[in-house]
């Protein structure tokens, strides 16, 4: 990959200069080299990546917990496909469906049925999960996905009724997507960015793991520090916080260096 830094906007009395550090693929490149180093693709094309603190579940290491498995028995009589996008028809009334659940979700207008159709054509998805009620066929909701198998599954967006069963329909897709990818063999489920509260649910399934800069840590306590310290706005970079470095790499820079998987060879 390439590396790109764009800048972004500093903060010269605290000596913050930030850049928003992009990853462009090479030739022959697999995006999935480019999700295991800490990117998620910013393009549709995905041709540019862009380094983030975002969620990921080591399947291996997935077992259902007594949470995981109370949400998915309250979705018994759902039944669940996964269908390749070419085979998927964004007919008028899913468009609908979901240009409605982005009104309520993420406010009107900001997913219009143009980005809709943005969203399905694309080459970072390859398939959609669909869910429907085993006993009437009525579609609830559907995952667009982005496969490389065995690799990786990314959970790009979903769209689900929002008053199904208390409005846990959309638990239950997820945890069930964590599920069928780790019995399928995929390698990791990625299921995109964590900077706010609303976004922890993504960290209750085993395995799970977060990109923090320099590596993927499983620490959900640093997780939550990092979380914290973003809302008292602390005017220096993090890895100049000796309480981070203290509470979570024993105060050896070193230690955070070792664990990069960074390295840089200019040519």
């Amino acid at each position: 990959m390439k590396l790109l830094f764009s800048e972004a906007k500093s903060d010269y009395a605290n000596y913050l200069y930030p850049y928003a550090i992009w990853a462009m693929r090479e030739a022959g490149e697999a995006p999935a080299a480019l999700f295991n180093a800490g990117f998620l693709p910013t393009a549709r094309d995905l041709d540019r990546f862009y380094l983030c603190r975002h969620i990921r579940v080591t399947l291996g290491k997935f077992k259902a917990s007594s949470e995981n498995r109370r949400i998915l028995r309250k979705g018994e009589g759902i039944t669940m496909k996964l269908v390749p996008r070419a085979e998927f028809e964004l007919t008028p009334a899913r468009r609908e469906f979901c240009r409605s659940f982005a009104d309520a979700r993420f406010g009107k207008d900001v997913m219009p049925s143009e980005r809709v159709d943005l969203v399905f054509n694309s080459p970072v998805i390859t398939h959609v999960l669909v869910f429907n009620d085993a006993q009437t066929g009525a579609e609830l909701g559907v995952v667009v996905l982005y496969l490389e198998a065995a690799r990786l599954a990314f959970y790009r967006f979903a769209f689900y009724e929002l008053n199904r069963f208390s409005r846990s329909l959309g638990l239950f897709m997820m945890t069930s997507a964590v599920g069928f990818f780790a019995a399928q063999g995929f390698a990791h489920l990625y299921l995109g960015t964590c900077y706010s509260d609303s976004a922890l649910y993504k960290t209750q399934f085993a395995g799970v793991e977060f990109f923090n800069g320099f590596r993927w840590s499983e620490n959900l306590g640093e997780l939550k520090y990092v979380m914290r310290r973003d809302q008292q706005e602390p005017g220096r970079h993090l890895l100049e916080n000796e309480t981070f470095r203290q509470e979570f790499y024993d105060g050896d820079l070193a230690k955070i260096t070792a664990a990069s998987g960074f390295q840089l060879r200019l040519g």
